[in-house]
């Protein structure tokens, strides 16, 4: 059985890359949110494994997101910035780490799963 995704970002075209790269490796990717708050719906509604949460939304944090939803769901956090100190304050936020938008790949969201 595949594992399940959410993606939550602003940007479409990343979504859309993401969601072809991911389904490429075997994920299912169950559905799209492009803000904090349509993530934390889609989550709730969706039930995915795992959500792939950008850093920077329109109308909150991806840490904001995770301390909501972290208890739920497994969450992996992602960004344009790559700053080794993202990946601790991920982690404080309750997601599972963080992957640089330009490292992303099935394998690195795995390695990241409990």
């Amino acid at each position: 059985m595949a594992t399940t995704v959410l993606i939550v970002d602003d940007h479409t075209a990343f979504r859309s890359r993401a969601r072809r790269m991911l389904e490429a490796e075997g994920f299912e990717v169950v559905g799209e949110a492009g803000d904090g708050a349509s993530g934390v719906a889609a989550a709730r509604r969706l039930t995915p494994d795992v959500v792939l949460l950008d850093l920077q939304l329109p109308d909150t944090t991806g840490f904001a997101v995770a301390q909501e939803i972290a208890g739920d769901f497994a969450v992996v956090i992602t960004s344009t910035h790559d700053d080794e100190d993202i990946g601790a304050m991920a982690r404080r936020s309750g997601a599972c780490g963080f992957v640089s938008k330009s490292e992303l790949s099935g394998a690195a969201i795995e390695q990241l799963l409990p």
